[in-house]
């Protein structure tokens, strides 16, 4: 794996707990802006918003440099509008990335035959 790659996947793992976070905090301000006096769904939706654009945007790039499969590429994208997804997804980006830097190290000390 090349540095953009490990970077563009790095950069989406960067967003996508915190557009979770965002997800579930408008959740929550939807819900009391119907129970209470307190609306701050307004805020939030832009919030929200802005991380969402922004992970969608770094999903394509990722998408883009790592060749996903469309399999891979439209599970990361369904993970995005779910409302716990966006923990999981940094979370499996996380071990892709563990497993690219050992597979990288082992191909770099000649363990691993490239193909």
């Amino acid at each position: 794996m090349d540095i953009k790659t490990a970077s563009a996947l790095h950069r989406l793992r960067l967003v996508s707990a915190p557009e979770a976070v965002s997800f579930l905090l408008l959740i929550v301000c939807s819900v009391l802006k119907r129970t209470t006096d307190f609306n701050a769904v307004p805020v939030m939706g832009m919030i929200h918003g802005i991380l969402f654009i922004l992970y969608v945007l770094l999903w394509a790039d990722a998408w883009n440099r790592t060749k996903w499969d469309l399999k891979t590429a439209a599970l990361y994208f369904v993970l995005s509008v779910l409302p716990f997804g966006g923990f999981y997804a940094e979370r499996k980006l996380k071990r892709a990335a563990e497993d690219a830097v050992i597979a990288g190290r082992a191909r770099r000390e000649g363990t691993v035959k490239t193909g």
